[in-house]
């Protein structure tokens, strides 16, 4: 909800125009943001890109009430770009190999559980040996913005996170409105500061008041921040950080992942990427310091450093996907022997959507997985994943509970280092796929 323009988006409800078909990364929450809409039913189709925090949004889905078309986050914030810039198309990593690519994903599901309305597939090219997806640019009738500070000819300012997809939406409009927190004459703005011109503005108006939620207000910890879990997924963080290296960029998933930056040693500096636009994420604040318009990508409130930077949703997948963030390290719900990853959907049960998951494992970087080795007994890691696909041939490493697995091209997984408290044997077999052993077969400290 960080950035979303509130009074807008309930003027638009007390419109009670339905029929909607809305472009947004996700659809808010069940009583804020776009989850308003979702409540009074004006919504038809949503284009987005994660939809994990409304239950409302996941329930019309699978009842068939709502018709979706879930997008990698990246590739949504560069089909918006390259609207507003005239490009009808563009190719992508992003995404090749997954149901995106492939087509028949449910967009709309029947009442009783069939598919309404399957997505089509997308044109593949390969450039220069790689394969790449075609995207279609994406504009609308009307871009609904939200900004700090504008003026009176359109010149809009952004503040912090709350930036985000703001600069390209405004791009992609017929008629573009913005609604800001403050509103000066023509000529009162640095021309330096601008983040958005005033030609892609046609309406500007002042809001009467901004709620501005923050949806996990996430506070600093006393203490050195490393934080109490149990001893495998501790075992999970402290080994993740052993993958962290002096200078890199590096985007740690929501979760576990996180946590690995409370072990980076003394001395080592590396910048975090949170892929709603902010280089070098710092610590989480203090109530005193808790501002809604600095979020992380998981929604928590977070601080800058010295060395931070600011940028909006487009320019930071722009770095994902040129290859400039060298790591990647986040959650799997299951890894193939080919480093094939799923860790997004369970068909008909779970619909959380990618997020920017497609984006960061198709990007070329190093990916690390972390997660528990089984679900509930069941294997995680298995010949071929049985879920539907994240990305294709992507996973570099698996951290678990149990040990540490490396994919090599060519020969499988290759478990290189075990748990102090397990046997060889109890990791096989806790594995739906063959292991090579290591001949150096390294024991974890910890």
């Amino acid at each position: 909800m960080c950035g979303i323009p509130e009074r807008t988006i309930d003027a638009v409800r007390d419109l009670g125009v339905d029929g909607l078909t809305v472009v947004s990364n996700n659809a808010g929450v069940d009583d804020c943001g776009l989850g308003l809409l979702l409540q009074t039913k004006q919504v038809k189709r949503m284009i987005a890109s994660y939809v994990g925090e409304n239950k409302l949004f996941e329930q019309q889905y699978l009842t068939g009430e709502l018709e979706v078309e879930l997008t990698p986050q990246g590739t949504l914030a560069e089909r918006i770009r390259a609207g507003g810039a005239g490009i009808p198309a563009f190719y992508t990593p992003t995404a090749y190999g997954t149901l995106i690519e492939e087509g028949n994903f449910p967009i709309k599901y029947n009442k009783d559980g069939t598919v309404a309305i399957a997505s089509e597939g997308r044109e593949v090219r390969e450039f220069k040996g790689q394969k790449y997806v075609m995207e279609e640019g994406i504009t609308g009738d009307f871009a609904l913005v939200k900004a700090w500070k504008g003026d009176t000819r359109g010149n809009l300012v952004f503040r912090g996170t709350a930036r985000n997809f703001n600069p390209p939406v405004a791009t992609a409009g017929t008629i573009t409105v913005a609604e800001v927190e403050e509103l000066v004459e023509e000529g009162e703005l640095d021309p330096n500061e601008i983040h958005v011109p005033g030609v892609y503005v046609q309406r500007i108006f002042k809001a009467t008041h901004s709620e501005k939620r923050i949806e996990r207000l996430t506070l600093a910890q006393e203490g050195d921040g490393q934080v109490d879990l149990p001893s495998g997924r501790a075992r999970i963080v402290q080994r993740a950080a052993e993958e962290l290296e002096d200078g890199m960029y590096v985007n740690l998933g929501i979760g576990i992942p996180t946590l690995a930056s409370n072990y980076i040693p003394e001395g080592m500096k590396i910048e975090l990427q949170s892929e709603n636009g902010l280089l070098g994420m710092g610590p989480y604040p203090t109530e005193p310091e808790a501002d809604a318009d600095f979020i992380n990508a998981g929604k928590e409130t977070v601080t800058l450093l010295p060395s931070s930077a600011l940028f909006s949703s487009s320019d930071s997948f722009a770095m994902i996907r040129g290859g400039h963030i060298a790591l990647t390290i986040l959650g799997g719900l299951q890894v193939s022997e080919a480093g094939d990853l799923a860790n997004w959907i369970i068909p008909g049960k779970m619909v959380k959507g990618m997020g920017g998951a497609m984006d960061l494992v198709g990007s070329g970087s190093k990916v690390v997985v972390t997660m528990d080795h089984t679900a509930k007994g069941a294997h995680k890691i298995l010949p071929a994943c049985t879920l539907p696909l994240t990305g294709k041939g992507v996973v570099n490493t698996v951290i678990t509970d149990m040990g540490v697995i490396q994919v090599v091209p060519g020969q499988g997984l290759v478990l290189t280092e075990i748990a102090p408290d397990t046997t060889v044997e109890e990791v096989q077999a806790a594995t739906g796929a063959t292991l090579i052993v290591a001949e150096d077969l390294r024991v974890l400290p910890y």
